[in-house]
């Protein structure tokens, strides 16, 4: 057996996103109802040990970036101890987080030591009361002190800005002007129905389109940038402009075709795609006895069965989409 990841349609997948926790101290609208989720228990979550452990299996068979995601990830308590732990993993080039800002300040400067090389900062408004209607928390503040200090740190940053109609679509083009004179990345992504009731919290459509329609309206002249391959976003740059921005096709599903992702949530359930209701439990074949070489072959078997696209994975759910985004990790 061929010890690499390969779908039937030859993607290569050298890219995990896992979530360390599905415990979240916002509450976005977008994300998960004001009540919260329910919670998974502490023996159902992935242990540190176990993470490190698949993410160790799966960086022998090529996959060489790992996103850490929530959730909110700091909120999980040792988690500066796991990326101590998966900063020994000598096989990976990139390792990535993405946060809510909230806790973060106060480990900035450990991060720069570690393999970390950029942040993804959730911060869906400029507008304090506005950021407060829709995280349904009052930590404006904490968040944008927190985006200034990456800003100037070795770290990469990159803005996630979910684009929700009527809420903030009145800022896309403030937040792209915060690209003139600094070294971001502003990435717009289309609103998607994970937000713990399966439907969308605004019914109009804020496509690719329509939000680039919006954001060229208040500048002369946007440049459109080449992607890397198995990019999630379009990216561009005003003219003479020091940072980009690009936006992130997610609902559309546009990005799908050279896909190199797969994702691992906190209960351990392995997923294809995002837009898949789960395809195994990792979780329950480690403690099942599961060896590394067990593991490897189940994610190459899994992984070749890999589905086209989102829609198609969407279309083989046992059910419709009701999860928290929190759930399945940001």
């Amino acid at each position: 057996m061929s010890e690499h990841l390969l779908d039937n349609f030859g993607r290569k997948i050298s890219y995990l996103r896992l979530a360390v926790t599905d415990r979240c101290n916002l509450r976005c609208q977008y994300c998960m109802p004001a009540e919260g989720i329910k919670i998974a228990p502490k023996g159902v979550l992935l242990t540190y040990k176990e993470m490190y452990r698949i993410t160790r299996v799966l960086s022998e068979l090529g996959v060489d970036k790992v996103r850490l995601t929530g959730g909110e990830p700091f909120v999980r308590r040792g988690f500066m101890d796991f990326l101590k732990m998966m900063n020994h993993n000598d096989l990976l080039k990139e390792l990535n987080l993405t946060t809510n800002g909230v806790l973060i300040a106060n480990h900035i400067e450990e991060l720069e030591q570690l393999k970390v090389k950029s942040i993804n900062l959730s911060i869906d408004s400029l507008n304090k009361k506005k950021f407060a209607e829709i995280t349904r928390r009052d930590v404006f503040e904490s968040v944008f002190e927190a985006m200034e200090q990456i800003e100037n740190s070795k770290l990469n940053l990159k803005l996630n800005v979910v684009v929700q109609s009527g809420i903030n679509t009145d800022e896309l083009v403030d937040f792209v002007e915060l690209t003139k004179d600094k070294d971001i990345a502003v990435r717009f992504i289309e609103e998607m129905p994970f937000n713990g009731s399966g439907q969308k919290t605004n019914m109009e459509c804020w496509s690719f389109e329509k939000i680039l329609g919006q954001i060229s309206s208040g500048f002369d002249a946007i440049e459109k940038l080449n992607d890397k391959p198995s990019s999630t976003s379009r990216n561009f740059q005003v003219s003479d402009y020091k940072g980009t921005f690009g936006i992130i096709p997610a609902f559309t599903r546009t990005i799908c075709n050279d896909c190199n992702r797969i994702r691992v949530t906190a209960t351990g359930m392995f997923k294809n795609c995002l837009f898949d209701d789960g395809v195994f439990s990792v979780r329950d074949f480690l403690r099942s006895g599961a060896s590394n070489q067990d593991l490897k072959e189940l994610f190459i078997n899994t992984i070749a069965k890999k589905p086209k696209d989102g829609f198609v994975a969407e279309a083989k759910r046992k059910s419709k989409v009701a999860e928290s985004m929190s759930t399945i990790g940001g």
